[in-house]
Formats: C-alpha cells, sequence, structure tokens
C-alpha cells in the first residue's frame, strides 16, 4: 500500500494540486470584504464507514448542511440537501451513525447578539434531508420553520456525547446521542443531568447514575457513552469524581480522585477509554507547562509524562479508537500544528500528504485507513493561506484519485499575503514572551515598517496560532507590520506564565507589551510610528497603553474595551452583564483585584479613572446588545473623556454584543479602522 500512495501523492506538487489558486496581481490591496467574507465550506466530516461526506456550505446567503454520495454509480460527486432553512444556519454537526447526522443552529445575519438570547436548539436529519426533526427548541426565538416538531425538549438541554459508530458498521443502527438538561442558580451553571436521547423518536430515557455525585458542572463518557469522569462544583471549590466500572458486568462506583479551589485542580481529565483508560494535563517543570499523562488508579495519581510540547502547554486532542481501547495518535498546537500518529495506517498517510503538500499544515481525517479502499479527507492551510479542502478516494487494486472540495477563500492570493512568525524575546524583567510578528509580503531585513500593535483579547487565553488570521493579513496587507505579544497572563505557554499576570492588569501585563514593540524596533522590523488596537481585554490594554507608554504610540483603536476596572470586577445594580456570580466571588480578586482590598489599586489602573492623561487619538467601538464588557463601560469612558476635553471617536453596532457577527459591520469596523489607522500612520 505504501508504494501506491507515494506514486499517487508524488506527483500532486507537478500536477498543480498543492498550487494555491492565482489570482492576477492587484493594482491596489484586496478590499476588506476579501478578508472578512465566509468561506466556501465550513466543516466537513466523513461518516463512519466513510461512504458518505459531510459539509456546512453557504446557499443563497445560508449556511446548510449537505451531503455527497462517494460511491454514487455515476462517479460523480453531487451534493444532497440534508438540512437548509431560511431562517437560521446550520452551525455544529455529527454523524449519528452512517445515515444519520445532528446539529444546532444559529442565525448568521443576526448580530452577535442573538448568542446572548438564544439557545441554538438541536435538530437531526438523515443525509439525504428526510426526517428531519427538531429535537432542543431554540429559546428566545421562534422555531425553525422547517422539519417536524414533536416531543421537542426545553431549550435548556444541549448536545454532550455522540457515541463512536465502529468504522465497519453498515446501516443506521445507533439512534440515539446524549444531551444534558442544564440547572441554574442565578447566573450560576448549578448542574447538568445527561439523559439518553433517541434522534429519530425525541424520546429521552435516563442514564444509570447510580451514586454519582450532585452539582455536575461537567461530564466525561466512554466512546460507547458510559458517563466515567465528572467535575463538580460546589461553593469555591471543585471536585473530580471517576467511575469505576468493573469487568463483567458488576455494580461500579463512583469516587473522588481530587479536590482544590475552584479553577485549581492539580489535573484534569483529557480523553476517557474503556475500562480504566484515563489520560489526564498536569503541569509540570519550573513553568508548570501542561502536558499528558495516564492516570495511576492504583497510586491515586497521574503516571509518568506521555505527551510534552517544550515551551507550550498542551493544546490539541489525543485522538483514540473508536472503540476506547487505544491511542491512534496525538495532535498538538506549538508554534503550529502537528499530528503525531501511533497507528502505522495514518502515519504513513500523514507523511505521505506532508510530502506532497510542503509548508502546510495537513490534517487529515481517514477511513478504511489501512486499506486499498481507504478515504481521506485532508484540511490543508499555511499562515499566507486560508487553506483547502481535498478529499483521496482509493480503490481496490487500482489507482486512487484526488478531489479539491473547496478553496475557503478562492480571492486570495497567497503570494501578496503576509509570513507569521513566533518569536521567543526577553521581557524588560527577564521573563521569556512569545510575540507573534505578521510581515507584510515584499518586506526586507532592515527596512522596518510601521507597525500596529495588536493585543488579544481574554486575557487569559492564548492569542496566536500559525494560520491565516483577516484582521492581521487585512492590515498588513496596507503595509503595516503587526506585532501581537503573549504578555503574561496569557494561557498556552505554561502555568508560571498565566500566573505571573495575575493582579497585573495596567501594570507587568502593560509592559510586555511595550516591550514586544521595542523589541521590534530594535531589530528594525517597527518604525518609530505605532499605534496599539484590540478587543476586549486588548481593548483594555490599548487604552491603558496610550495612558502608560504615550511615547510609544500615536493613536489608538479598542473595541469592546474593559474600561472601568471596578465595575467589572464587582458589578453594577444598573449594569446587566454575564459574568457568574462564582466567577466574581472566587476568580476576580485573585486574577484582576478585590473590589474592596485592592481598590486604590483598581482605580490607579482604571482607564476611566485615569481618562485625563489619555491624550492621542483615541477610537472606540462598541456592540449594543455586549453583556460581557457591556456599553456602559464605553459610555463612562466617553463621558470621563469628554470632561478631560479629548473627545474620541465613537462607534456603535445594534444588534451586535461581544464580537462583530454580521459581514456588513466587520466589513465597515476593518474600513474605519484603516482609514483612522492612515491618518497616524503615514
Amino acid at each position: 500500500m505504501n508504494g501506491r500512495i507515494r506514486r499517487l501523492l508524488g506527483p500532486l506538487a507537478l500536477a498543480g494540486l498543492c498550487a494555491w489558486p492565482v489570482v492576477p496581481q492587484a493594482a491596489a490591496p484586496l478590499p476588506a470584504e476579501a478578508f472578512f467574507r465566509r468561506p466556501a465550506a465550513m466543516e466537513i466530516s466523513l461518516s463512519p464507514d466513510g461512504r458518505r461526506l459531510a459539509l456546512t456550505a453557504e446557499v443563497r446567503g445560508r449556511v446548510g448542511l449537505f451531503t455527497i454520495d462517494l460511491e454514487s454509480p455515476s462517479g460523480e460527486f453531487k451534493a444532497t440537501r440534508a438540512a437548509l432553512f431560511s431562517d437560521a444556519d446550520v452551525d455544529d454537526f455529527q454523524w449519528v451513525d452512517n445515515e444519520r447526522l445532528v446539529f444546532d443552529v444559529v442565525d448568521l445575519q443576526a448580530g452577535s447578539g442573538e448568542d446572548q438570547r438564544v439557545a441554538p436548539g438541536l435538530f437531526a436529519a438523515r443525509h439525504d434531508g428526510e426526517e428531519l426533526r427538531a429535537l432542543v427548541e431554540r429559546h428566545g426565538r421562534p422555531r425553525i420553520t422547517s422539519g417536524e416538531r414533536f416531543r421537542t425538549l426545553e431549550w435548556n438541554h444541549q448536545l454532550l456525547h455522540v457515541p463512536a459508530a465502529a468504522e465497519d458498521r453498515t446501516g443506521a443502527t445507533a439512534d440515539e446521542v446524549i444531551v444534558g438538561e442544564l440547572h441554574f442558580e442565578a447566573k450560576d451553571l448549578r448542574g447538568i443531568t445527561p439523559l439518553w436521547l433517541n434522534t429519530r423518536s425525541g424520546r429521552t430515557r435516563e442514564l444509570s447514575l447510580i451514586g454519582a455525585p450532585d452539582r455536575v458542572v461537567r461530564w466525561w463518557f466512554s466512546p460507547r457513552g458510559e458517563p466515567r469522569a465528572a467535575l463538580v462544583r460546589a461553593r469555591g471549590r471543585e471536585s473530580l469524581h471517576w467511575h469505576h466500572a468493573p469487568a463483567g458486568g458488576a455494580p461500579g462506583r463512583w469516587v473522588q480522585l481530587a479536590e482544590a479551589p475552584m479553577a485549581q485542580l492539580p489535573w484534569m481529565p483529557e480523553w476517557v477509554g474503556t475500562g480504566d483508560r484515563l489520560y489526564v494535563t498536569r503541569s509540570e517543570g519550573p513553568a508548570g507547562e501542561l502536558v499528558v499523562a495516564p492516570f495511576d488508579f492504583a497510586r491515586g495519581e497521574p503516571g509518568p509524562t506521555l505527551v510534552n510540547v517544550p515551551g507550550f502547554d498542551f493544546r490539541g486532542r489525543l485522538l483514540g479508537a473508536a472503540d476506547g481501547t487505544r491511542l491512534l495518535g496525538v495532535r498538538v498546537d506549538a508554534d503550529a500544528e502537528q499530528t503525531v500518529w501511533l497507528d502505522p495506517a495514518r502515519k504513513a498517510l500523514q507523511q505521505r500528504v506532508d510530502e506532497a503538500l510542503p509548508g502546510r499544515v495537513n490534517r487529515i481525517s481517514c477511513r478504511r485507513c489501512a486499506a486499498d479502499d481507504a478515504v481521506l479527507v485532508v484540511r490543508s492551510y499555511a499562515d499566507r493561506h486560508p487553506g483547502q479542502l481535498l478529499l483521496w478516494m482509493g480503490s481496490p487494486g487500482g489507482a486512487g484519485r484526488w478531489k479539491v472540495i473547496a478553496n475557503l477563500l478562492p480571492g486570495i492570493d497567497p503570494q501578496q499575503m503576509a509570513t507569521l512568525s513566533l518569536e521567543r524575546i526577553r521581557a524588560r524583567d527577564g521573563r521569556d514572551l512569545p510575540v507573534w510578528v505578521t510581515l507584510p509580503a515584499g518586506s526586507k531585513p532592515g527596512q522596518p515598517r510601521p507597525a500596529v500593535v495588536m493585543v488579544h483579547g481574554g486575557p487569559w487565553v492564548r492569542g496566536g496560532h500559525w494560520r491565516w488570521d483577516p484582521m492581521a493579513q487585512f492590515l498588513a496587507s496596507r503595509g503595516w507590520v503587526v506585532i501581537e505579544p503573549e504578555f503574561r497572563g496569557s494561557s498556552g505557554y505554561g502555568k508560571a506564565h498565566t500566573q505571573a499576570g495575575y493582579r497585573q492588569f495596567g501594570q507587568a501585563m502593560q509592559d510586555d507589551v511595550a516591550d514586544a514593540l521595542l523589541w521590534a524596533r530594535a531589530q528594525k522590523i517597527a518604525s518609530d510610528r505605532a499605534c496599539i488596537v484590540g478587543g476586549s481585554y486588548g481593548g483594555y490594554a490599548t487604552l491603558m497603553g496610550l495612558i502608560r507608554h504615550p511615547e510609544l504610540y500615536r493613536c489608538g483603536s479598542a473595541w469592546f474595551a474593559v474600561a472601568d476596572l471596578p465595575l467589572y470586577v464587582e458589578g453594577g445594580w444598573f449594569v446587566s452583564d454575564d459574568i457568574s456570580a462564582s466567577g466574581r466571588r472566587y476568580l476576580l480578586p485573585e486574577w484582576v483585584g478585590h473590589p474592596e482590598k485592592d481598590r486604590a489599586m483598581l482605580l490607579a489602573h482604571s482607564p476611566v479613572e485615569q481618562a485625563a492623561r489619555l491624550r492621542a487619538p483615541l477610537q472606540l467601538v462598541w456592540g449594543v446588545d455586549d453583556l460581557r464588557v457591556p456599553l456602559a463601560h464605553g459610555k463612562r469612558l466617553r463621558s470621563a473623556l469628554r470632561a478631560a476635553g479629548h473627545e474620541p471617536e465613537w462607534i456603535e453596532y445594534e444588534g451586535e454584543a461581544h464580537g462583530l457577527r454580521q459581514l456588513d459591520n466587520q466589513v465597515d469596523m476593518a474600513r474605519r479602522l484603516e482609514a483612522f489607522l492612515r491618518r497616524h500612520l503615514e
């Protein structure tokens, strides 16, 4: 088999398959629409038996779910509609078995504020669109106008798990999925009760939960749908529990494995297999980087490290066999995504694909992987291109064939796009500081360009990944180098890096942002003309950058920005937001500051209180329906700036929340941002 694959994949470069689509050289930069429009296909998935392909794609302004019969007698790949609505868009989907799919919906023509008012519901349909059923109601909106509604569950149910089907299963023999009924106490999730749900009849039945703990807020299931691990949260503490299931059908029992204050558990489940197969993530070494280890039940703690990624937390996925008996591979995201296969057949496929499509991340999924008639789907992308979806089909005793399913953004010419690299620099106090640098096409060493420092939100997330990013590429296409620091407080680079940002809003976290720009200038990457931009926490850092380091930046554009730190950490009687009571009580005092004990610190680093020091040109962008950082933050800041004699440029978007969903609004914001930056960088 390996020889045949080598012959088939080797000529791909010569055949032009691995070449990106060529677009004529433009006389002017591409318009904003080219960067922010919806891709030609969103998600893609093979059926368990590999005989059908499902994908989501836009048709007449709506995203629908379609399937392709890969064994069509005609040999033609024709898409069949499984679900397409006039008033909603298909979002996440999964195969229930070889015949049936389950999915939820969202309204992409509405602003992002819809997400804060509407539960996504749940639906199921056959691959050919027959037997379309509404299973869970959408809360806050009329029900979908197509399909049959019967035995529908209330909106507070969500999909938890789809049991794995064996790859050789033929016919529709598994109709059930696991949903969870969510119970709330004020804004806090109090618990989730899992249920079996039949996707054809809508009937539910109980799972066996004898002896299970109360107040479970997260469940982990075996591939067959057995509840095996549970996370309990109560009174500011969390505990992890495991269900021992002896062989031979003997009754199992639930035991507690760990307990700690909220968000401080020493390890977390990562993959659950059959029997007592549990892999967890835990911190290791001076940097506290997340690694993967099997759990040793005899010792009651994780065993020796199985997967570590030096310099990074483990972020990715353990790829297990459908029967849960073994791991097939590990997918990790370091400076770029990489998959290491333990399974020989998949390892050979990955190697051949990578040889044929060099310089890209090639994420593969296969069925009948070791057979001559293997079916393989590849999502291939790079920093300079949003990617392609490709399909490989082998045939017993004969040659196989490739098909390009979709070029995700066919109007993008990779040769005109910017390159992305991750640099590791030293902050002023010696801390290792990862920095992503997006260099415009045609950049030459020693010729610095005007810079846009773009600060990610969160802040307790990883900001950058080696892939095509619309905003960074849009800014770089205008000739600006984009600097994105992973300041302390960011996750993904070890617990020590995250915890170094605790209670450092506007302080050491802000120094890291400044140090990234100063380094880029010393390396002659960035010139002395720079502006700072960002959303959410990045918006806060934009405001504090102009306040603390006014000599570095000519302007700032802050989107959905935390502007009032006391309001953020303690809330307000007349300001509604979506921060949970437990988060405010147990997490924000530790991560940001205590509303009473640290009030002086919070006021000293609150943009509203320091508005008189903010003198540079400023653009403020808000979604009117934002509940994460409500509009009150922006209005209070604007009033303070006006009182100081400094009127900002103010932009509001109706129907949008903490981020923009509508394409028209995304494009409008990009155009306004470009015009604003151009006035001050050129």
